[in-house]
């Protein structure tokens, strides 16, 4: 049987290459995804997902995460928590509740609380400052942008047991409004994942990628008998060019999928990386879009 991670960004490389091993032994996908994800929240150099993210126009670190199950479409979720050392392992938690699965601010903590998870002042002194000189310079007149930091890190994994699962975690917008949300959190737009079929998650500017559940779509139209790449192109590509003629403008737009016999894909219209390990061998992929949505990828390790 064939096992699999899939994940956003180069950040997600140090969680694919933790837990490829114990994947590969026959560990779960739901471990696997947590895991990966853990990895990622817990490094301080990563700017735009957990602990020493950078924080809301008030300073204020606020997170959101996502957990799905493939075998039941059960979903865990929250959304502008503040504190939590770690986003997924709540999302995954609340994925396993019958009801109240999607928990936002001072909910999300009580609840973190109410099981035990780890809490903590997430914002460190670096994002801190980087926070307070990045002010100084909206004071001063600088114009805010939505790129200032908005990675999300998605992770999608097939085990030797056919199980998929997905998750993601972000810190969102640098600067945004509080209480703001994207996509990460939102089922079918920032993820999706169904056993029979495969997974989907997204990277991007969360105003633009939540118009559309284009996760959901990937998934259904490999469910239609699409291959995943095939999918991919027909999914996002097709949504990028009808919301440039509309709006005359289009946002950062990254996915990467998975199907259930470990083939993946990957769509984007900005340079991106993702990270991959199939039964254990764990690679790198640089890719650069070029014209006419075409793919120039290149594999760094």
């Amino acid at each position: 049987m064939t096992n699999a991670i899939i994940g956003t960004w180069r950040m997600a490389g140090e969680g694919v290459q933790l837990v490829a091993p114990a994947l590969a032994a026959g560990g779960s996908a739901a471990d696997a995804v947590e895991r990966g994800i853990m990895a990622v929240e817990n490094n301080p150099a990563n700017i735009s997902v957990g602990y020493g993210a950078l924080p809301n126009r008030d300073g204020v670190l606020e997170m959101d995460s996502a957990f799905m199950n493939g075998a039941n479409f059960q979903i865990g979720a929250i959304a502008g928590a503040r504190d939590i050392a770690n986003p997924i392992r709540v999302s995954r938690r609340l994925s396993e509740e019958r009801v109240n699965n999607v928990l936002v601010g001072r909910g999300a903590e009580s609840f973190a609380d109410a099981c035990g998870f780890e809490r903590k002042d997430m914002v460190t002194a670096k994002a801190r400052a980087q926070y307070l000189a990045r002010k100084a310079e909206v004071a001063a007149g600088a114009r805010l942008t939505p790129y200032d930091g908005h990675d999300t890190v998605g992770m999608i994994a097939l085990d030797n047991a056919g199980q998929m699962v997905a998750g993601t975690s972000t810190s969102g917008l640098f600067m945004k409004h509080a209480g703001r949300v994207g996509d990460s959190p939102l089922a079918g737009n920032g993820f999706y994942v169904d056993r029979e079929v495969g997974g989907a998650v997204a990277t991007g500017l969360g105003e633009d990628m939540m118009k559309r559940p284009l996760c959901f779509e990937i998934v259904d139209l490999m469910a239609r008998g699409m291959a995943v790449q095939a999918a991919m192109n027909q999914a996002v590509y097709g949504f990028i060019d009808r919301l440039q003629a509309r709006n005359g403008n289009v946002g950062e737009f990254s996915y990467v999928a998975l199907d259930k016999d470990g083939n993946f894909g990957v769509a984007s219209n900005v340079e991106f990386q993702f990270a991959v390990a199939v039964n254990g061998k764990a690679h790198l992929y640089v890719v650069t879009p070029l014209a006419g949505h075409e793919l120039q990828i290149n594999q760094e390790y």
